[in-house]
């Protein structure tokens, strides 16, 4: 459903933009949103108008609270770390490393995959490649989660019959997937066997991205560290991934 933005527009005055506080389309489209009712009926209405009333909630409060802060970004970023992780909508990067705008550069995708560098043109090559060589960040995090649902999906691929992008994307897990035929074909609790694809998929996804030139190139000049979390959301816990012992282990233990 395609949504007709100037109508609603034209519904509201320039006193009303005012009123509102927010100038320009994003107040004038709430004030307008709000007097529409036959566009409230609908579940995609609704839930657009959460998302501007969230912006609304924004501009009058978190934007002006930290307004020297963007003022301070807009002559340019320089995040230290390059922050990997899946595009679940259960896992917020800022919200668990407690970091604000500017601090993470992010890369989200299903499953947290970093393809092979020339396996796959696309963004995740790109960004890397940025983020190494152009923002000169220190440090890279791929970070996994519970309840991963590409995870899930590469132990079971039954459930990608229907999901054909899904089930070539995760090519790029084959060495997690191979590890899990090879290591724990006997482990029969999904849960475990889950906890376990999360976490051979992270350490897959860091070899990956070694092979990266930018990354490989930091590595050997000793600029660049790279880091595997795991990221239990329903218990607030990250498991970091200890090269010594060859295992996770809770961050802080």
């Amino acid at each position: 459903m395609l949504l007709d933005y100037s109508s609603l527009l034209a519904n509201v005055s320039e006193t009303e933009r005012e009123t509102f506080q927010m100038p320009g389309i994003a107040g004038a489209f709430l004030r307008a949103w709000r007097s529409v009712s036959s566009l409230k009926q609908s579940v995609t209405a609704k839930t657009m108008e959460k998302l501007v009333q969230g912006v609304a909630r924004f501009r009058s409060e978190g934007f002006r609270d930290n307004q020297a802060l963007f003022s301070e970004l807009a002559k340019g970023q320089k995040p230290e770390v390059l922050f990997i992780t899946c595009s679940d909508s259960r896992i917020d990067p800022n919200l668990l490393t407690q970091t604000a705008p500017g601090e993470l550069f992010v890369i989200r995708n299903a499953g947290n995959i970093v393809p092979r560098y020339g396996a796959v043109e696309g963004g995740e090559s790109a960004t890397i490649e940025y983020a190494v060589k152009v923002l000169g960040v220190k440090d890279v995090v791929i970070c996994g989660h519970s309840h991963c649902g590409a995870m899930a999906g590469m132990n079971d691929p039954s459930q990608l019959g229907a999901l054909p992008a899904v089930r070539s994307w995760l090519v790029n897990s084959e060495e997690a997937a191979q590890k899990m035929a090879d290591q724990y074909a006997d482990l029969e609790d999904p849960a475990l066997r889950l906890e376990k694809a999360v976490e051979l998929n992270v350490l897959a996804q860091l070899n990956n991205l070694k092979t990266h030139p930018s990354v490989a190139s930091g590595l050997e000049a000793g600029t660049l560290g790279l880091h595997g979390w795991t990221y239990q959301f329903e218990e607030g816990n990250v498991r970091v991934y200890d090269a010594v012992s060859g295992d996770f282990k809770s961050l802080g233990a």
